[in-house]
């Protein structure tokens, strides 16, 4: 007895499978719209909420950073012996092609005051004094009339940072006097005043040339060499490549904020965390306006499987259900959060600089973190729709029907 050949499985079924599941989905999804829309509005208020939270957070860290390194050096080199101005390390510095400018610094604290004048009070403050060259203007990023005035100062001329000048009540011509760390005290002229943005900075910061501070200090030595880099984020690896063999302690900009940046980038992923809740919950929101609909179609769900729908078929119909709901919330989502960074950019936070260093808070929005929320709202989704998927899929069309 010759046995039948065995009949090959057909090919293109898939596709009216799928072709059928989606016209299923859709003829669903049209039946509960207030529902829906709901369930939309949900998702894409989180996704919405997730972006700005993270472009606001980016545009903080980039501000802060950008702001502290105007009138910060990439890279300070210190000197484990202080003596007088190193040859050869200036010619290392020169020779190499990462670094756009040096400059040798003294460095001193002291407390900063201004007399009182007919009608203006006297105002103190603690000061960071920095002694420099007129090569100060090419290693700090002030702006062009501040740079100009750094690069010219003369003896007994000083630049304050704006919060600092504030605070003792001192303008451009006005005479400042300084007590310093080995109480000495000196006279100086306010040459201009210089804001970077960042408080910490603009209320602590002040600079007069080289020479002043050491006649100040009574010596004639210097604490070593500030440098500005043609990449930042290079620092590390020229500090230690001009201090492997010679007495210089290097700290790169990393290091010496390197706290402030390390709670930044925890701070961005408590924020991420804590927001992504909310695109979670409403994610699974979509489990739920499923789960009733498996409930209320449940004999409509049994007729087709007996009429021959595959549990494959029936679970697609409800996966493209999620899969419709969260894509559409993803999408108003994006466009939502994308235009709330918008309007911000044009129109940014201001902020008090005193509680948060800096004035203002611009938004950076990253490619990177667009995926990733994408990402994960469309796998919550997909997960969120697979429970009552699988549920509808698992009815049994006999018991039903019967």
């Amino acid at each position: 007895m010759t046995s039948a050949p065995a009949t090959p499985p057909e090919r293109g079924h898939a596709a009216p499978d799928r072709s059928l599941a989606w016209s299923l989905a859709r003829a669903h999804l049209r039946r509960r719209r207030t529902q829906n829309v709901l369930t939309i509005l949900g998702i894409a208020v989180g996704v919405m909420a997730l972006i700005a939270a993270l472009s606001l957070t980016n545009g903080f860290t980039r501000a802060l950073v950008n702001a502290t390194l105007r009138a910060s050096p990439h890279l300070s080199v210190t000197s484990f012996n202080p003596g007088g101005p190193d040859r050869e390390l200036e010619s290392a510095a020169s020779a190499d092609p990462r670094v756009l400018a040096f400059t040798p610094f003294l460095a001193d604290k002291g407390l900063l005051t201004r007399p009182a004048t007919q009608g203006r009070a006297a105002g103190v403050d603690f000061a960071t004094l920095f002694g420099v060259t007129g090569q100060a203007a090419r290693v700090l990023d002030l702006p062009a009339a501040e740079s100009a005035a750094l690069a010219s100062l003369k003896d007994s001329e000083v630049i304050l940072g704006s919060a600092l000048a504030r605070s003792v009540g001192a303008f451009t011509g006005d005479e400042v006097r300084l007590l310093n760390s080995t109480q000495r005290r000196t006279s100086l002229t306010v040459r201009g005043v210089f804001t970077t943005g960042n408080y910490l900075i603009d209320s602590a910061y002040a600079f007069t040339n080289l020479p002043t501070l050491q006649t100040l200090q009574g010596t004639t030595n210097i604490t070593g060499y500030q440098l500005r880099l043609h990449d930042p984020d290079l620092a590390p690896a020229v500090g230690e490549a001009l201090t492997r063999t010679r007495p210089y302690s290097p700290l790169p900009w990393q290091s010496l904020y390197g706290t402030l940046l390390d709670q930044l980038a925890l701070q961005k992923k408590v924020i991420g965390f804590v927001v992504l809740l909310i695109v979670v919950v409403a994610a699974f929101g979509i489990a739920n306006v499923l789960t009733l609909a498996v409930f209320e179609k449940t004999q409509e769900i049994a007729i087709l499987r007996a009429i021959g729908a595959t549990r494959r078929l029936i679970t697609q119909v409800f996966l493209l259900e999620g899969l419709a709901l969260g894509l559409g919330g993803l999408l108003l989502g994006n466009v939502l959060g994308l235009g709330i960074s918008a309007y911000f950019t044009v129109r940014p936070f201001t902020l008090p600089g005193d509680l948060y260093f800096i004035t203002s808070l611009p938004v950076e929005v990253r490619v990177s973190d667009l995926l990733g929320v994408n990402a994960i709202g469309l796998l919550t989704t997909l997960l969120a729709a697979l429970i009552p998927a699988r549920r509808a899929a698992s009815i049994e069309p006999a018991r039903i029907i019967r």
